[in-house]
């Protein structure tokens, strides 16, 4: 949805029979049934994206006794997938704009089966990696050519705030839900379930998504712009493997020091590269303009601060209340339920008071109510604080998530949607990375766990309040006349 960047005049004292009455703002029109199943399989396709980054977390250390793995080696099963599910974004994203979306996004889903299947039945460690890494990738196919085929689809307004609202919460939904349903499944049907659960919804998908799915592409066939192609994969790549390790070992080990330089540096390269390049992989352009930019920071920030606070409370209930993991995940199922309640009215409260002072507003509230939680202490009432502060937060995060998706494709070219929306999973998956290592560290290495969770909380909902105000000003629409 466009930003208005007017106000309304003011009212005469006399008024002129010329004057006319402002056009009430557009309701969202229903859905033809053909609409609603490719909302469906799109929708479909990114809650299982998300479920896979949380289902496994808590069947870790059953995984790790059954397939060999060690205490220190049982990261890489997180780490196996976030990175290439970061690392190609971009450069997939941009693919299914010059080649064909349907074509990538039809691909990816099956590449991401056979890959769920591998993990399903690993027969050893480096089987269940290689099944984990292959399942970022082809979620690096899903994600920004679902969400591009989702923004040309649906045209600009209350039907596109409409669908990126259901879109954003099934997101939010499955990050939370893996947690519940991967205690669940692991004590019941053992680790392997959770991957085969994965497997289940690329049988359910994939056969409609060729039905259903309309093919999109630019009209004109450029160049793919490989040395930007190379230089981002590379150093997004070599980012996330720095970030995520450091949150096991700390930003010490020469490897983490070695690849987050050469991360930093092939940023660079590829800033440079873009500066020349006939057909750039990022336009420089939509990188200038507000909205890209400064919605972007805030899709960044309200991801990578969620992430840290999820994982710091997941330690403090577990380490500090002694609460087991089926009942850690009952905790952050309160959240699921909440996201829901706010995906349903983002997009009402979008479309009265604008993409931006919805992200302004989401930033501050998942702030304040993260703040409220610095008052947990040891005792057994602070698990119910620690629900209430997350779940509340957490519709404000969502309502952060729908409005910054809004804010960066409004007024963005079809042709240019995958750029856009590519830009946007970047940050998403880039923010998840990112916030548990810059801040979740800070809870790991203290010897004193509570102190170090109320550290991450201070500092996280400081960062929150501070890129509120930026974004406010970084968006602000000047008036006229």
């Amino acid at each position: 949805m466009a930003i208005d960047t007017t106000i309304p005049p003011s009212p005469s004292p006399s008024p002129s029979p010329t004057t006319t009455a402002p056009a009430p703002r557009p309701t969202a029109p229903k859905l033809a049934p053909r609409d609603k199943l490719v909302l469906f399989v799109l929708c479909a396709a990114q809650f299982m994206v998300a479920l896979d980054f949380s289902v496994l977390n808590v069947a870790l250390p059953v995984l790790g006794t059954d397939l060999g793995m060690s205490q220190s080696a049982l990261q890489w099963a997180v780490t196996a997938f976030a990175l290439p599910s970061g690392g190609f974004l971009l450069l997939f994203g941009r693919t299914g704009d010059l080649y064909g979306r349907r074509k990538l996004f039809i691909g990816g889903l099956a590449l991401f089966g056979l890959a769920s299947l591998l993990a399903t039945f690993a027969w050893d460690p480096a089987s269940f990696l290689a099944g984990r890494a292959l399942q970022g990738v082809g979620a690096a196919a899903i994600v920004p050519t679902g969400m591009s085929l989702l923004t040309t689809t649906f045209p600009e307004g209350p039907q596109r705030d409409r669908a990126l609202g259901i879109s954003g919460t099934l997101l939010s939904l499955g990050y939370t839900l893996g947690m519940v349903f991967g205690g669940v499944l692991t004590d019941t049907l053992g680790w392997r379930s959770t991957m085969g659960l994965l497997t289940l919804f690329v049988l359910i998908v994939l056969p409609l998504a060729p039905r259903l799915l309309p093919e999109s592409r630019t009209p004109d066939r450029p160049r793919l712009d490989i040395p930007g192609a190379v230089t981002v994969t590379g150093g997004l790549l070599a980012l996330i493997y720095a970030l995520s390790t450091a949150a096991e070992r700390g930003f010490g080990g020469a490897d983490v020091i070695v690849t987050l330089t050469a991360g930093v540096l092939l940023i660079a390269a590829f800033g440079y590269v873009e500066l020349r390049a006939e057909s750039p992989l990022v336009s420089l352009p939509m990188l200038r303009r507000r909205t890209v930019a400064w919605g972007n920071l805030g899709g960044l920030i309200t991801f990578s601060m969620m992430s840290a606070v999820i994982f710091t409370l997941t330690l403090y209930l577990q380490e500090v209340l002694k609460l087991s993991a089926f009942q850690t995940g009952l905790v952050f199922g309160a959240q699921g339920v909440l996201s829901v309640v706010s995906g349903i009215y983002a997009p009402k409260v979008i479309s009265r008071f604008g993409a931006r002072r919805t992200l302004v507003a989401s930033l501050l509230g998942q702030g304040l109510f993260i703040a409220t939680l610095l008052g947990i202490d040891e005792g057994t009432w602070s698990v119910w604080l620690a629900t209430a502060g997350v779940s509340v937060a957490s519709m404000f995060h969502l309502g952060a998530i729908i409005s910054y998706g809004v804010t960066v494709t409004s007024g963005v070219p079809d042709e240019e949607q995958g750029l856009a929306t590519g830009l946007v999973t970047s940050t998403q998956q880039v923010g998840i990375t990112i916030g548990i290592p810059l801040l979740g560290v800070l809870a790991t290495t203290n010897t004193d766990l509570l102190a170090g969770t109320r550290t991450v909380l201070l500092i996280d909902t400081a960062v929150l309040l501070v890129t509120a105000a930026l974004v406010a000003t970084g968006l602000r629409t000047r008036r006229k006349a």
